[in-house]
């Protein structure tokens, strides 16, 4: 049996201190990894089903070959190493707002994902996703304006329950404007969430997108001896050359 607990990592960020901790579990009778800010549990590799759906159900919708894929939000790295389960992906940019995070993923202190920084698809890139999200330059500056196939976004709670006040704003008509336009036509927008579907946000994304779904996702909870819940987004860019007049109402050049 391992040491039952032990602080992998820890970094002082502008939204506060994000800690990377490992810790034997007696339920499960293994060891659990655990990133927090400051005292708010972030992720655990106890729960990773929603995580993995978010890329598995956004990428079975996206068509296409040779895709170029936009994960936000690092983590724990279950829905990046989901993702290059698909045969199909070319690249796949993980933007992640802590250098922390990312060195964790490059020192390989994460057994289930071990590897995933050595991966030559994958690009990881610290910067803040939702500042990127609202620029024209977007994500890659050596690219300017550079579009995707899928962007698979696992940051925030919710859209109601943020970690920094201003990723609000991204949860408004205005922000799914902007990241629909770092989507090729016809490319995917999908999103985890921590509650249950939410008709308001689900309004925002079918005043932006079409073929919108908020999917719930129950998992088995080894803690409550139970079952848990989150929410899985998925919604597609109008396809502008079938002419759909879509476009014109959502606000999407």
């Amino acid at each position: 049996m391992s040491a039952r607990f032990e602080e992998l990592g820890w970094r002082q960020t502008p939204i506060g201190e994000i800690s990377l901790r490992r810790r034997f579990d007696p339920t499960v009778r293994a060891d659990v990894y655990e990133v927090k800010l400051g005292d708010e549990y972030l992720m655990s590799s106890l729960f990773t089903v929603a995580e993995r759906e978010l890329s598995r159900l956004g990428l079975a919708r996206t068509p296409g070959d040779r895709l170029d894929v936009l994960v936000g939000g690092l983590g724990l790295g279950y829905t990046a190493r989901e993702a290059l389960t698909d045969p199909r992906i070319r690249e796949l940019t993980v933007v992640e707002y802590s250098d922390a995070v990312i060195d964790w993923h490059r020192r390989d202190l994460l057994p289930d994902t071990a590897g995933l920084a050595a991966d030559r698809r994958v690009e990881l890139v610290c910067a803040d996703f939702f500042a990127a999200a609202a620029a024209p330059v977007g994500f890659d500056p050596a690219r300017p304006g550079h579009t995707y196939n899928a962007l698979l976004l696992d940051i925030d709670h919710s859209p109601r329950h943020v970690l920094h006040g201003p990723n609000a704003a991204f949860y408004t008509c205005e922000g799914m404007r902007a990241v629909a336009n770092h989507l090729i036509d016809g490319g995917t927008f999908a999103m985890w969430s921590d509650d249950a579907p939410d008709d308001e946000f689900r309004a925002i994304l079918e005043s932006v997108f079409v073929d919108v779904e908020a999917q719930p996702i129950v998992f088995d909870n080894p803690l409550t001896r139970g079952q848990s819940s989150a929410t899985i987004y998925l919604a597609t860019r109008p396809d502008r050359t079938r002419g759909t007049g879509h476009d014109q109402t959502s606000g999407i050049p």
